[in-house]
């Protein structure tokens, strides 16, 4: 017997089962900073992030970063499968070589191969025959293999139809912001959308809602971490962008802006807040996080927290007129763009502005600002400078839409 082939053997399945039923099976966050998921992803994101920064086109790059979560979902399940028959080839070769082998290899290496190739026949279960167990405990190690493997291709074909629901529940939410905050979301555009009549009520529903889809992120996304990785259908939309635009809507609601959805902000707030802090304990980005927490004024300068005032005054929206405001909304800014910054470096994703962007004379407009002029025939024939009909708005409108996409 080769008792360090069986001792390294047995550790290393017990190392393999014990991450794929972490990943897989356990609805909590994974623990261990030597996971094989862990260092997988440690070893691979590096690089891939350095690869797709070659690549000068940002469409370029962002299809590379797309790519990255299916494809390492896939050579995930390979690792596994590989370092299976490796474990249990090593315990087999510790055993002894407990088989009938026609080939009759001598050497110690061709042993192992034979042993390996046991392995991977058997957990994979060909049922080949060639080579024969010759004692009662290499069958029962061949029946236990069997069931193994069968079992991981049992949790392989549940698991990923659970991770592309919960993908597809995320993106719905996201994509409806499209509509509500803007292309990519911004606070300033989503309160400013809201400023009709009902339009706190409209609000306090919409921040409810995004209450749930972040509790649906906790559930979902700290049980598996790799969901994070999967970028949406669109490169100016991302979960990340749309959690943080969120956040700010909701801060400003707290400290700045006077209405009847304050309540429902500081609620939505909570929840929300709760997932990037969990997220970053998954992805452990606490240095990094340390490191924005003392420059947390960079995304809200004066000239832009002014602007943004000005815009959401203009909307009708009463602003607090405490001195103190500012200083309020910073101290609550601390408590979640820290962590928001971290996770953008990490991924390779964008945060948002807080107020739009000025309309460029170039650039059409939105779907939504199309449609919301509709309501006015007057405002859109003096943009188009022609005569508004059925036929001329619906051709309009399919070229914005074609001009986006």
């Amino acid at each position: 017997m080769h008792l360090t082939a069986l001792l390294g053997g047995s550790i290393l399945l017990a190392f393999v089962l014990l991450d794929a039923f972490q990943t897989i099976i356990l609805p909590r966050r994974p623990v261990g900073r030597f996971r094989i998921t862990r260092l997988f992803f440690l070893v691979t994101w590096s690089p891939w992030t350095a690869l797709a920064g070659i690549v000068s086109s940002r469409r370029g790059r962002e299809q590379l970063y797309s790519a990255y979560g299916p494809l390492a979902l896939l050579v995930l399940f390979i690792i596994w499968a590989l370092l299976l028959i490796l474990a249990y080839g090593l315990i087999f070769f510790g055993l002894g070589m407990p088989f009938a082998d026609p080939t009759h290899p001598a050497s110690a290496l061709g042993i192992l191969w034979s042993c390996v190739y046991v392995s991977g026949t058997t957990i994979f279960t060909l049922g080949l025959g060639d080579v024969l167990p010759t004692s009662q405990m290499a069958r029962v190690l061949i029946v236990m293999e069997a069931g193994t493997g069968l079992g991981f291709v049992a949790l392989v074909i549940g698991y990923v139809p659970v991770l592309y629901t919960a993908f597809s529940n995320r993106e719905i939410s996201v994509a409806l912001l499209d509509a509500r905050a803007g292309s990519p979301p911004t606070a300033g555009e989503l309160l400013v959308r809201h400023s009709f009549s009902g339009g706190h009520e409209a609000l306090t529903l919409l921040l409810s809602e995004w209450e749930r889809w972040a509790a649906i992120m906790l559930e979902t996304h700290i049980s598996y971490p790799i969901l994070c990785y999967y970028r949406s259908q669109h490169d100016n939309q991302s979960w990340l962008s749309a959690l943080t635009a969120i956040l700010d809507a909701c801060s400003l609601l707290i400290t700045t802006v006077e209405g009847p959805s304050t309540r429902q902000a500081q609620l939505t707030f909570a929840v929300a807040r709760h997932v990037l802090v969990d997220l970053g304990h998954v992805f452990q980005l606490e240095s990094k996080e340390q490191g924005y927490r003392e420059n947390v004024a960079v995304r809200l300068k004066d000239d832009e927290f002014g602007e943004l005032c000005r815009v959401l005054n203009e909307s009708g929206f009463s602003l607090c007129s405490s001195p103190d405001t500012r200083s309020r909304l910073t101290s609550i800014r601390k408590l979640y763009e820290p962590h928001a910054q971290a996770m953008a470096e990490y991924l390779h994703l964008d945060l948002p502005r807080w107020s739009p962007l000025a309309p460029n004379a170039n650039k059409k407009p939105d779907g939504w600002k199309t449609v919301a002029e509709l309501r006015s025939p007057s405002a859109v024939a003096d943009r188009l400078k022609i005569h508004v009909s059925p036929r001329s708005t619906a051709s309009q409108l399919s070229d914005e839409d074609s001009h986006r996409f």
